[in-house]
């Protein structure tokens, strides 16, 4: 099981800050309780760091991909282009196969998106079983999967601007 205790993913250094970067949140409608307590977790950590954000909503977890995609597609001719998406859902296993079929989708979109789009897309999407687990990471004993996400997409992008110094 992932333990946040584990991971060294909040040793940030501040060498590596994008502070002239925007990253953008594409989330979802469903599980809206859930969903704002990741982009609260989010915009926190960025907001701590400087770095510029915007929220675009999309229906659910498997339009995400569609939505990240047409963003960057719309500000193709702007000067300033996203440094970073951050995907955000909160798929819960009911009764049917559905849950299966939308974790798989919105996996699969992501790691498209990281294939062919020039910048990170970062898979900020809990797979819960029930909604008790959706809560344990929002801030609870497994760390806050929003926070975290955000650090991810700094990291990533003071990766990718430091291949350009090599």
């Amino acid at each position: 099981m992932a333990d946040i205790q584990n991971s060294n993913l909040y040793n940030v250094d501040a060498g590596i800050l994008p502070e002239d970067a925007c990253i953008v949140i594409v989330r979802t409608e469903w599980n809206a309780a859930i969903i704002d307590k990741l982009q609260e977790g989010c915009i926190k950590v960025l907001q701590q760091y400087g770095v510029k954000s915007k929220v675009v909503t999309v229906p659910g977890a498997f339009e995400v991909p569609f939505g990240i995609t047409s963003y960057w597609n719309a500000k193709q001719n702007d000067l300033i282009k996203p440094a970073a998406f951050i995907a955000l859902a909160c798929v819960i296993r009911g009764d049917t196969p559905h849950f299966d079929y939308v974790c798989k989708g919105i996996t699969d979109g992501v790691v498209q998106l990281n294939l062919t789009l020039p910048v990170p897309t970062i898979f900020g999407v809990l797979t819960v079983e029930n909604e008790e687990q959706a809560k344990e990471r929002i801030g609870g004993r497994h760390g806050h999967k929003g926070e975290e996400a955000a650090i991810t997409a700094l990291k990533m992008i003071g990766l990718q601007r430091s291949f350009s110094h090599i």
